[in-house]
């Protein structure tokens, strides 16, 4: 597990999917703009930002395979995402405003 604060290329996230079947989980700081990858939990690496300083509200879990192009390189989809008192009431993001943010952190720290 490790949190990436500047940029991460697309080869060292298909190393890390051999790992866990094709995919790389990935929880994003949308309000710092930090992601953590590298973990079998999304949990574990909410852990992670959390010790680091992140707050609850503003961590999300996605999935990423990085053999994959376009709308099918990002999924979001992760258990720590289902947050009632957030209106978010899906393992997704309902959010367009916060998918977007996290797209956009995405573009900024995965080098393709």
């Amino acid at each position: 597990m490790k949190i990436i604060r500047d940029s991460i290329t697309l080869d060292e996230l298909k190393a890390m999917s051999l790992t866990f079947g094709n995919m790389v989980k990935v929880v994003v700081d949308v309000d710092r703009g930090i992601i953590a990858v590298d973990a079998e939990l999304h949990s574990d690496l909410e852990a992670l930002l959390l010790d680091d300083g992140s707050k609850q509200k503003d961590i999300w879990g996605i999935n990423l395979y990085p053999e994959m192009q376009g709308n099918e390189f990002i999924e979001f989809d992760s258990m720590i995402n289902m947050r009632p008192s957030q209106g978010n009431i899906s393992r997704g993001v309902d959010s367009r405003q916060i998918r977007d943010k996290i797209i956009s952190i995405l573009e900024e720290r995965v080098g393709r």
